[in-house]
């Protein structure tokens, strides 16, 4: 699949409702059209910069995203940083995954658990602030193509970071970079200085519904 691709108008067209009741002519017709529409957009789209991605809402979904671009990143030979917030002392799986990576990769879980397990606020404002400087020299550094800030939009929400702070230090990034923030609560702020935003919706979840509890492999 052509990464560039606007698959979302492509899709709406292509749909089997809007294909329903064509000839094969017909339908070869519209896809060619289709395909030049698309062929012009891509030619008028040939800037490339750095991006600043949010990844927040109350569904699930946000970190896993998120550590697919990494992947992304990584395949590419890209160096990658990993900042996590909030959730570090849960030592996740996705550590353990990515060690492999050798000096590809810097993965740091800083935080100590949910503001419910540490019931510090001092030590929380703290050990964000500890993960916040140590994003901003991965975020500095020009050698890092893509820095993933994890929970770092639960730590503005909770007044631990400043958000005036933060879109400081999201400034001084090289201008091919990308650095990607994710956790619910995103403040409008930071939203409105990102290049891509996606909100994840919760639908169901069998935790709430179903007193299904976190799994391994699903939620760490």
């Amino acid at each position: 699949m052509n990464p560039n691709l606007d698959t979302s108008a492509a899709t709406d067209s292509a749909s089997p409702e809007a294909a329903a009741g064509l000839t094969d002519e017909q339908y070869r017709q519209k896809m060619q059209r289709r395909k030049e529409v698309q062929e012009q957009r891509l030619a008028e789209r040939s800037l490339e910069k750095g991006l600043i991605v949010v990844n927040t809402g109350n569904g699930k979904g946000k970190t896993t995203a998120a550590l697919g671009m990494v992947l992304r990143s990584l395949g590419h030979g890209y160096k990658v940083a990993i900042v996590q917030f909030i959730k570090g002392a849960w030592e996740p799986a996705e550590k353990a995954a990515f060690s492999h990576w050798g000096e590809q990769l810097e993965f740091h879980a800083m935080g100590e658990g949910f503001t419910w397990e540490t019931q510090d606020r001092e030590r929380d404002i703290q050990k964000a602030q500890e993960a916040w400087n140590t994003a901003l020299t991965y975020i500095r550094n020009p050698e890092f193509r893509l820095v993933l800030l994890d929970e770092v939009n639960i730590a503005l929400k909770l007044g631990y970071l400043a958000v005036e702070d933060v879109l400081a230090g999201l400034e001084q990034k090289p201008e091919d970079s990308h650095v990607i923030l994710t956790g619910r609560g995103a403040p409008a702020a930071l939203i409105e200085r990102a290049d891509l935003v996606t909100e994840m919706t919760l639908v169901k979840h069998p935790f709430k519904e179903q007193g299904i509890k976190a799994q391994p492999g699903i939620e760490f």
